[in-house]
């Protein structure tokens, strides 16, 4: 049976609306009626509030199927050296106010590189020349561009083209076999199931998963085994 990990989620209220995954058991809910098995959330306090202290409700998670995925800040005022201890975490630079060329991000993504981290950036937290910069730099860690949006393939294609260490979540990967496309071209390893919910819809992509145009095998590194191999979970 095929493995669904959603690498794209985020847990808690949102100050926007009222949301079921608001709190554990309702995400929990959510996952088991999509069929999902495993979630990768970040807290919506540490991407809509201060990540110093807005990843703290991570660490009372208990339901093994919610896997954590802190928000980081680099420099004086963030969150700190990072040593480990989660294989994905997120950046929000825009949202945060802190520049991703800066001397600060620089030494906080060679330290997420040297522990072999993979980063969730949205697209809309950067523009596509900080992605060049940060992908052609050394070190740097892998990184999965998510939200990437139908309207931009042209940019996203650039992106994949020039940098084989990105990756791309299918939260909004929505236009006519946009999916297939990019895994044809760049290979289904570098594609990973995510909603972006509840930001964004996930009964869509979820959809799309089941309904994909690919060989079976393509299908499964897609909905699951990408991301349990950046995970540590599978090899």
């Amino acid at each position: 049976m095929t493995t669904v990990v959603d690498v794209n989620r985020t847990l808690g209220p949102l100050p926007h609306d009222d949301v079921p995954s608001r709190d554990e058991a309702g995400l929990v809910a959510e996952l088991e009626r999509l069929r999902i098995d495993t979630a990768c959330v970040v807290h919506s306090h540490a991407v809509h509030g201060d990540p110093r202290d807005g990843n703290d409700p991570l660490d009372h998670v208990g339901d093994p199927r919610l896997r954590p995925v802190p928000v980081l800040v680099p420099g004086p005022l963030g969150t700190g050296p990072w040593a480990g201890g989660a294989p994905l975490v997120r950046l929000c630079p825009r949202r945060h106010g802190w520049s991703l060329s800066g001397p600060h991000a620089h030494r906080l993504l060679a330290e997420l590189a040297a522990c072999g981290t993979t980063v969730l950036l949205a697209r809309d937290e950067v523009t596509s020349g900080e992605v060049h910069r940060l992908a052609a730099a050394g070190p740097a860690p892998r990184v999965v561009l998510t939200g990437t949006g139908y309207r931009a393939l042209r940019e996203l294609a650039e992106l994949l083209e020039t940098h084989p260490s990105l990756y791309v979540d299918t939260s909004t990967l929505c236009g006519h076999r946009q999916v297939e496309w990019v895994a044809g071209r760049y290979g289904a390893h570098r594609v990973l199931f995510g909603t972006g919910a509840p930001d964004t819809d996930d009964a869509g992509p979820r959809y799309l998963l089941d309904t994909l145009d690919l060989p079976a095998a393509d299908a499964a590194l897609i909905a699951g085994g990408n991301a349990l191999r950046l995970l540590g979970g599978a090899p």
